[in-house]
């Protein structure tokens, strides 16, 4: 178990030697603490008594805790730390000053401040550190104090508005991607700063926050809009200004088509045996498709619904047509290409199998070194007073 290890043992990869301190829950923290551990950082995650929120997360539950905490801290130690008491609240900025090269937090607003563990506070003690805040709204603003969430931020940055289909409720992505997001950002920042202190010695205070990684992603739709004083609105499976670009039903399930050029729209009408199509004037190119999508899109449904995926997705590759079938989580973690890349990878130790970094150094993928740690397991490790975790908080997989 990794609590046998001395803390810089058994690290390597390009992050070796580096310290994160992660005070981080849920979601955003932990995964960029993830990126930095998987990339071979030592990363000290902090936890309260009763432990990380997403360790209760369930079910299902996986050898200790959800299946949501195991999958975003794999190869991280865990210290529990009373931030209220004193002496510990002490401890924590003395491991910082000694040690860390880099600081994420997500706590609530403000917390940080009053604990007098906030950036600028820190970077006066140790003027080389990173910091990095992973805020909801953002440093400044009238709603700079409020908490966040994935769901409300994909709300309130427009990103749910434009999700589903037409005339029917807007709809959450359903994958975590302002939280993921936001973490990536985080670690993009501090590579930033990282790179700088290697000029000038100084750390940075970084800012990202997970309205701001909403407005990031729809940025393509608010061109549009910005453009035509225009709304998009929903596409269900479409986007907008590209025609055809969607996904159809087939007699035994879906497949998305991107005919994304007019030299495309080209090829898919002849793998349609649809010739007459390319005499037609509402279909001639991009901007008379989309004016027309509606009487296009009407035609394409019925032809897609007469075969089977499988016939759609060889007729199509055969003209060179960007196509895809909807696979569920299922078929795509089975799936040749997933494996051939070995984007699912063992945990050492358990009986644990997570999706791995989507990055790759000279063909090699990093790989996990350690399970994701017990509540309070590296305690006594690092200085601070032991911790046992509650035995009726273990839960199995259910």
């Amino acid at each position: 178990m990794s609590d046998t290890l001395p803390p810089d043992a058994a690290r390597t990869g390009p992050f070796a030697g580096l310290v994160v301190v992660e005070l981080g829950h849920s979601v955003a923290a932990p995964f960029a603490g993830q990126i930095f551990s998987e990339l071979g950082a030592q990363v000290i995650k902090i936890e309260k008594a009763d432990g990380d929120d997403a360790r209760k997360w369930g079910p299902p539950f996986w050898e200790g805790a959800s299946a949501f905490f195991q999958a975003l801290n794999r190869n991280k130690q865990s210290v529990v730390c009373e931030l209220r008491d004193p002496a510990q609240l002490a401890a924590l900025k003395q491991l910082i000053c000694d040690r860390a090269d880099i600081v994420i937090q997500n706590l609530r607003p403000g917390h940080v401040d009053k604990l007098g563990l906030d950036g600028p506070g820190l970077l006066a003690l140790k003027p080389s550190l990173i910091y990095c805040n992973l805020g909801a709204f953002g440093r400044t603003g009238p709603l700079k104090d409020r908490p966040g969430y994935d769901p409300l931020m994909q709300a309130f940055g427009g990103i749910m508005s434009t999700t589903g289909e037409p005339g029917r409720p807007s709809v959450r992505v359903g994958a975590s991607i302002v939280d993921m997001g936001t973490g990536m950002w985080s670690v993009i920042g501090i590579l930033t700063a990282l790179h700088e202190r290697h000029t000038t010695g100084r750390g940075r205070v970084v800012d990202v926050s997970l309205f701001e990684t909403a407005s990031c992603w729809v940025s393509l739709l608010a061109a549009q809009f910005l453009a035509s004083g225009q709304l998009a609105g929903k596409q269900g499976s479409g986007a907008p200004g590209i025609v055809p670009y969607k996904g159809y039903l087939t007699r035994d399930g879906e497949i998305v088509v991107a005919a994304g050029s007019d030299g495309l729209f080209r090829s898919l009408a002849g793998a349609l045996d649809r010739p007459e199509w390319l005499a037609d004037a509402r279909f001639t190119d991009n901007p008379s498709r989309v004016a027309h999508q509606v009487e296009l899109y009407a035609m394409l449904d019925a032809i897609m619904a007469q075969q089977t995926t499988a016939h759609w997705i060889e007729r199509l590759e055969a003209v060179g047509v960007p196509c895809s079938p909807v696979n569920d989580l299922a078929q795509m973690l089975v799936h040749p290409q997933t494996s051939a890349l070995g984007l699912v990878q063992s945990v050492p130790g358990t009986g644990m199998q997570f999706v791995g970094l989507p990055l790759s150094f000279d063909g090699k993928r990093p790989q996990p070194v350690s399970a994701p740690p017990r509540l309070g397991e590296h305690n006594a490790l690092l200085g601070f007073p032991a911790f046992i975790s509650d035995p009726l908080s273990v839960r199995s997989d259910t």
